[in-house]
Protein backbone atom coordinates (compact mmCIF):
# COMPACT_ATOMS: atom_id res chain seq x y z
CA UNK A 1 0.00 0.00 0.00
CA UNK A 2 1.07 3.59 -0.58
CA UNK A 3 2.90 5.63 2.06
CA UNK A 4 0.15 8.26 2.12
CA UNK A 5 -3.54 7.73 1.43
CA UNK A 6 -4.36 9.98 -1.55
CA UNK A 7 -8.01 10.93 -1.16
CA UNK A 8 -7.82 13.12 -4.26
CA UNK A 9 -7.01 10.10 -6.44
CA UNK A 10 -10.23 8.35 -5.35
CA UNK A 11 -12.37 11.46 -4.72
CA UNK A 12 -14.76 10.57 -7.57
CA UNK A 13 -15.57 7.30 -5.74
CA UNK A 14 -16.45 8.97 -2.42
CA UNK A 15 -18.97 11.55 -1.25
CA UNK A 16 -17.70 14.50 0.77
CA UNK A 17 -19.82 14.78 3.93
CA UNK A 18 -17.90 17.46 5.83
CA UNK A 19 -14.79 19.58 5.34
CA UNK A 20 -13.67 21.75 8.24
CA UNK A 21 -10.17 22.47 6.96
CA UNK A 22 -8.28 20.31 9.44
CA UNK A 23 -10.95 17.56 9.52
CA UNK A 24 -12.56 15.94 6.46
CA UNK A 25 -15.21 13.21 6.39
CA UNK A 26 -16.11 11.10 3.35
CA UNK A 27 -18.59 8.33 2.63
CA UNK A 28 -17.28 5.47 0.52
CA UNK A 29 -19.52 4.98 -2.52
CA UNK A 30 -17.51 2.55 -4.67
CA UNK A 31 -15.51 0.18 -2.47
CA UNK A 32 -12.36 2.26 -2.02
CA UNK A 33 -9.90 0.14 -0.04
CA UNK A 34 -8.85 0.94 3.52
CA UNK A 35 -5.14 1.89 3.72
CA UNK A 36 -4.78 -0.20 6.90
CA UNK A 37 -6.51 -3.50 6.10
CA UNK A 38 -7.27 -3.37 2.36
CA UNK A 39 -11.01 -4.04 2.76
CA UNK A 40 -13.59 -1.50 1.56
CA UNK A 41 -14.49 0.98 4.31
CA UNK A 42 -17.76 2.79 5.03
CA UNK A 43 -16.51 6.21 6.10
CA UNK A 44 -13.17 7.95 6.07
CA UNK A 45 -12.10 10.63 8.55
CA UNK A 46 -8.91 12.58 7.86
CA UNK A 47 -7.76 14.77 10.74
CA UNK A 48 -4.73 16.98 11.26
CA UNK A 49 -5.73 17.68 14.86
CA UNK A 50 -3.54 16.33 17.62
CA UNK A 51 -6.62 14.91 19.34
CA UNK A 52 -10.07 14.23 17.99
CA UNK A 53 -13.28 12.88 19.47
CA UNK A 54 -15.95 11.32 17.28
CA UNK A 55 -19.00 9.09 17.45
CA UNK A 56 -18.51 5.79 15.66
CA UNK A 57 -22.23 5.49 14.90
CA UNK A 58 -22.43 1.71 15.21
CA UNK A 59 -19.34 0.83 13.18
CA UNK A 60 -18.19 -2.74 13.72
CA UNK A 61 -14.49 -2.11 13.06
CA UNK A 62 -12.20 0.91 13.00
CA UNK A 63 -8.81 1.08 11.27
CA UNK A 64 -6.29 3.86 11.94
CA UNK A 65 -3.27 4.81 9.87
CA UNK A 66 -0.84 7.41 11.22
CA UNK A 67 0.82 9.60 8.61
CA UNK A 68 3.36 12.37 9.25
CA UNK A 69 0.84 15.17 9.75
CA UNK A 70 -2.54 13.45 10.03
CA UNK A 71 -4.56 10.44 11.09
CA UNK A 72 -6.54 8.41 8.56
CA UNK A 73 -9.48 6.70 10.29
CA UNK A 74 -11.69 4.26 8.41
CA UNK A 75 -14.88 2.77 9.78
CA UNK A 76 -16.22 -0.56 8.55
CA UNK A 77 -19.86 -1.55 8.92
CA UNK A 78 -19.35 -5.16 7.84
Amino acid sequence: MAERFDQHAVRHRMKLLRDGGDVTLYENREDVECPACGAPFSRLLLTERRSHSFDLGGAERVCVTHEDERLVICTHDQ
